[in-house]
């Protein structure tokens, strides 16, 4: 299933204007999810299709014409008992507002966005649109398991020429979605492109920021591998994230070491839980510069993280020619470890000690 576009039929949609937000939640054309799951290819097509129109919103926007928004996105979870919830959601509302404010917006309060978040899951689970805990995802450690993907996003008012978004809308989308690498092919090269520049836009979850990451993907992918790396834009030698996902190296020395937050890498989620959860374990993390040559020369272990992708494990990396493999080609131990830890948690297979899942229904 990956990414598709099947929305849920409710949709969240707040307005600034008067210098408050208004809330409202809209219901688009559905039928039950079996009787959906029934139709034609074609006719589902049609009725998914009508779900992702608005009629009533301006097409030619700051956002249409130049890319001024931005996006969170966040998953809620198929509980082991049999309820649904939401993993680590006031960290996106606080980096959704620093986005907004990135952005020069008015940013959304993060209680509003809490509160949106839960909302819209809750009513289209009310409806039946919602997966259910299979036992079997257990065995791939939830690799191929379902969940909702929340998307919360900007859309600017109407206007044309370049300018800021001081009336912004507010969206937040659900839609099913699986496993979001392909099983098989775990190879990563670095790509010559250059995802973001100092004093730019990197550590906000800009939309424009993710052009330069489809086309670098694109391209790694047309090469025959999974993922692409990027390096930083001054020295061309440290690394900084890869196309959607921030990155870690295991290294022989038994450091974890993940790139330094600044200006130009995104402050993920699901990577800062990954620190947390191997700190608990003794771990020495460092969030520091790591460049190309002594990732491919000290690396036992590489993997990505981030909401779609989880703690996906590399298994080698090309640069100019040299291929590291790492671990033999195979899932390493730690990557196998927090990939099973953070899985567990956000599945309810394990316990939340943390506090990170927010209970739906």
């Amino acid at each position: 299933m990956a990414f598709a576009l099947n929305s849920y039929p409710i949709t969240y949609r707040a307005k600034f204007s008067g210098g408050k937000w208004a809330e409202e939640y809209l219901e688009k054309p559905h039928k039950t999810p079996e009787e959906e799951a029934a139709m034609s290819a074609e006719e589902r097509g049609s009725l998914e299709n009508s779900r992702n129109y608005y009629a009533d919103m301006p097409l030619v926007n700051y956002t249409s014409q130049y890319g001024l928004a931005c996006f969170e996105g966040l998953k809620a979870l198929p509980q082991k008992d049999g309820g649904l919830a939401i993993f680590r959601p006031d960290r996106n509302a606080e980096r959704f507002y620093k986005s907004m404010k990135g952005l020069y917006m008015p940013p959304f309060p993060e209680d509003y966005f809490l509160k949106a978040c839960i909302e819209t899951v809750k009513r289209n689970a009310g409806l039946g649109f919602r997966p259910h805990y299979k036992t079997e995802w257990e065995k791939d450690s939830f690799m191929s398991a379902d969940s909702v993907y929340i998307r919360p996003f900007t859309l600017a008012e109407g206007g044309i020429g370049v300018n800021l978004s001081h009336e912004p809308y507010v969206m937040i989308i659900t839609t099913p979605v699986s496993s979001y690498f392909s099983a098989g092919n775990s190879d990563a090269v670095v790509t010559e492109r250059i995802r973001a520049t100092p004093k730019g836009t990197g550590w906000i979850k800009a939309c424009s920021n993710y052009v330069i990451a489809a086309l670098a993907k694109h391209e790694a992918m047309d090469a025959g591998y999974m993922e692409c790396v990027f390096l930083d834009a001054t020295h061309r030698k440290y690394i900084e994230e890869g196309s959607s996902c921030n990155i870690f190296f295991c290294l022989k020395s038994g450091e974890l070491v993940t790139p330094e937050l600044g200006d130009t890498i995104l402050p993920g989620i699901t990577r800062s839980s990954i620190i947390e959860l191997a700190r608990d374990r003794g771990i020495q993390v460092s969030e520091r510069k790591i460049s190309i040559d002594e990732a491919l020369e000290e690396t036992k272990e590489c993997f990505v993280s981030g909401t779609a992708a989880g703690a996906t494990p590399i298994e080698s990396l090309s640069y100019q020619g040299k291929k590291a493999v790492f671990n033999n080609g195979k899932v390493g131990e730690f990557t196998a470890e927090i990939r099973d830890t953070l899985k567990g948690i956000q599945y309810g297979k394990l316990p939340d000690t943390k506090g990170w899942m927010t209970r739906v229904i």
